[in-house]
């Protein structure tokens, strides 16, 4: 594991420990739609991690959507979410998504939000974890993690009960 996947894991453990603390959800919702970093109730929070420049778009974003939804998962991705979301209502859940992976990681954090808000309200949970570490890989030129994302959500090799394995393994 490379020190920035330990520090992805670190961060994301971390938020999860504190889901409790209202305090500090409201304080990092405060950054929802918000530049990274501007933001002062949300420094004592991230900058306890020293992220690097590089990563405070990744920091800030996941912990003012984290603080939006904390329910949190092992398994999947966002595709792989979308997809449990996709169930009742396709085309509209399918236009959102594609939106999504067309866009660069420096536009993606109010589709995001709104899609976390989605499985919000239908209580899905996400993979924290899996997606600090996509966010990561988002603007790569090879697009893997869009195309992991794609996977999740139309590929054919994902049972039902491995889709349902997202709702009963949340925390």
């Amino acid at each position: 594991m490379s020190s920035a996947e330990t520090k992805d894991d670190r961060f994301v453990d971390f938020l999860q420990e504190n889901a409790e603390d209202k305090g500090m959800l409201a304080d990092l919702r405060r950054g929802l739609g918000q530049p990274p970093g501007t933001v002062q109730s949300m420094y004592s929070y991230v900058e306890r991690f020293n992220p690097k420049r590089y990563e405070m778009i990744r920091f800030y974003m996941i912990a003012a959507l984290f603080a939006l939804h904390p329910k949190s998962t092992q398994n999947g991705n966002m595709g792989n979410h979308l997809r449990m979301l996709a169930a009742g209502d396709e085309g509209a859940t399918e236009r959102r998504f594609v939106w999504l992976l067309r866009l660069h990681l420096d536009a993606l954090e109010p589709r995001l939000r709104q899609q976390i808000s989605i499985l919000k309200a239908n209580d899905i949970a996400l993979n924290w974890h899996q997606l600090i570490k996509d966010l990561r890989n988002w603007d790569h030129s090879d697009r893997f993690v869009q195309r992991q994302w794609a996977n999740g959500f139309w590929g054919s090799n994902q049972s039902e009960s491995e889709a349902d394995e997202g709702k009963e393994d949340q925390t």
